[in-house]
């Protein structure tokens, strides 16, 4: 297909599935139960850390650690007593439990007394043109402190080979600017240019039936192909092309 048909035809798919319908069967109803910035990240950050699997398991259960959170996730996780973790026993989604959920409570409490916070961490530690070297420096901070050993393969470091595939699809929420109300465009500091698509195996397949990804496998360098290509399409918003992977896979068979 020529690139202009190629952007021509994943521009409409943009626009049929970037809707406002979007958003309850999807993880990303999580976050959209916030106006407070923190609440706002701090839910995004939880609700795409356990985004694989089923959408319906992952949207059910990523509303069930709010209501774990008693609905108000940043005063839960700067205010928490040892009780209040206990209540915490007994989640799991897949291979996360509650032993994870609560150092990742006990981690974001580190990171907004002593980082300034999530949006701070991915600010600073940006480059001019991407985003995976500050997911690098986050992972790191994110396990300064004592942890177990079986937590980290919860959290993705590009610098390894990862797509961080939940992480960009955090980063997708909290930065990209959504005319339709979807995505939540809370951080400013941020420019959507520099985000990256969440490959999956899904968004991987079609992207490679268009001819946008070439290498076989989902790894780090496939994600470099991938966004170099979707930023030729638009150099603005390029993660917007996610809803049409995402859509043309899942809803289409693509």
């Amino acid at each position: 297909m020529p690139e202009n048909e190629l952007k021509d035809f994943l521009d409409s798919k943009v626009l049929q599935y970037n809707t406002i319908d979007f958003i309850e069967p999807d993880p990303i109803s999580v976050p959209h139960r916030y106006k407070q910035k923190e609440d706002v990240e701090i839910s995004a950050f939880l609700a795409s850390t356990i985004a694989w699997g089923n959408r319906k398991m992952i949207t059910k259960n990523g509303h069930r650690m709010m209501d774990l959170l008693g609905n108000s996730p940043f005063d839960f996780v700067m205010s928490h007593n040892d009780y209040q973790l206990e209540k915490l026993e007994g989640f799991v989604h897949r291979t996360f439990n509650s032993d994870d959920l609560i150092y990742f409570v006990k981690a974001l409490k580190y990171i907004y007394s002593e980082k300034g916070g999530l949006e701070n961490i991915f600010t600073v530690n940006q480059t001019e043109d991407s985003l995976q070297p500050a997911i690098h420096e986050f992972h790191k901070i994110f396990f300064e402190i004592p942890h177990q050993l079986r937590t980290k393969k919860h959290v993705a470091d590009p610098s390894k080979g990862s797509v961080a595939k939940r992480i960009n699809m955090c980063l997708r929420w909290l930065v990209r600017i959504d005319n339709s109300g979807v995505d939540l465009g809370i951080w400013k500091s941020i420019s959507p240019s520099k985000l990256s698509c969440p490959l999956d195996v899904h968004s991987g397949n079609v992207a490679r039936k268009l001819g946008l990804l070439e290498r076989k496998q989902n790894d780090g360098k496939a994600l470099l192909e991938l966004d170099t290509n979707l930023r030729l399409l638009d150099p603005l918003d390029p993660v917007k092309y996610d809803f049409a992977l995402f859509g043309l896979g899942i809803f289409e068979g693509f």
